[in-house]
């Protein structure tokens, strides 16, 4: 008689199909997930209360036009001389006793860069800090 045990075959267990499950789930966790971009800083801003809407008029814009030349014109007037003293006089006028008047400068394209910065020194000479800078879309008419 034989006593010992006899030893059975090995149970093998076909791992494919396991593996072929797990990477269809982890394909389909990676498709359908959405994720956040957290580039932007979160900042809650202060609430005002009590705080009536202004019943006052905007105040009136001075414009500042610079032509392909160079040449500046406040408003639809001419001023004579290309320097920032010349310029800062004239918005100084302009101003008429105002503290300050936002600036809109509208500079032809061909405009040299130079006579731009020169209407900035000017406006700054004046202490005037809310400038804007006038361009046409693509295509647009001024």
């Amino acid at each position: 008689m034989n006593l010992r045990p006899q030893r059975k075959a090995p149970i093998d267990i076909n791992l494919t199909p396991l593996i072929d499950v797990v990477f269809l789930l982890l394909i389909f966790f990676m498709v359908s997930t959405s994720f956040k971009d957290e580039a932007r800083l979160r900042v809650q801003l202060p609430e005002a209360e009590g705080v009536a809407a202004s019943a006052e008029e905007p105040p009136e814009t001075l414009t500042i036009v610079i032509d392909a030349e160079g040449v500046f014109f406040l408003g639809e007037e001419r001023v004579l001389g290309d320097d920032a003293a010349t310029l800062g006089r004239a918005i100084a006028a302009a101003l008429a006793g105002r503290d300050s008047a936002p600036v809109l400068i509208q500079a032809d394209a061909r405009t040299p860069h130079q006579a731009v910065m020169t209407a900035l020194d000017a406006t700054a000479r004046q202490g005037l800090n809310q400038v804007a800078f006038a361009a046409t879309r693509n295509g647009e008419a001024p």
